[in-house]
């Protein structure tokens, strides 16, 4: 089940010399509820790809992929970021997803939360 996501937060870096990841800005992992090392999917909205890896703690502001993710996207793609859960059918109906909405820079502008039908 969805557990949280990071709608439109914009690409900052790439680096394909690097082991692997997503690295999130510190403040934002904590916002939408992720764990550093926590495996994620992220949906690129330039070009539609989808790829799942991990996350590490990045700088303020910073929407890095790192690794073969590199690969995939480029600096000011647009991406969306969703963690999941494995839950019980009742953990299910009472889950309630936690959506973080970015600015272009990056920084929260508004929260929800989905209701689950």
């Amino acid at each position: 089940m969805l557990r949280s996501k990071i709608h439109r937060a914009r690409v900052t870096r790439v680096s394909l010399d690097y082991e692997g990841s997503i690295a999130i800005d510190r403040a934002l992992i904590r916002k939408a509820g992720l764990l550093p090392g926590e495996k994620v999917l992220v949906a690129n909205l330039r070009n539609g790809r989808r790829f799942e890896t991990y996350v590490i703690e990045g700088t303020r502001g910073e929407i890095g992929l790192n690794g073969a993710a590199a690969c995939l996207g480029k600096r000011g793609d647009l991406v969306i970021i969703m963690g999941f859960a494995v839950m019980s059918e009742r953990e299910a109906r009472a889950n309630r997803p936690r959506v973080v909405h970015v600015d272009a820079g990056n920084k929260p502008f508004k929260e929800k939360s989905y209701a689950q039908l």
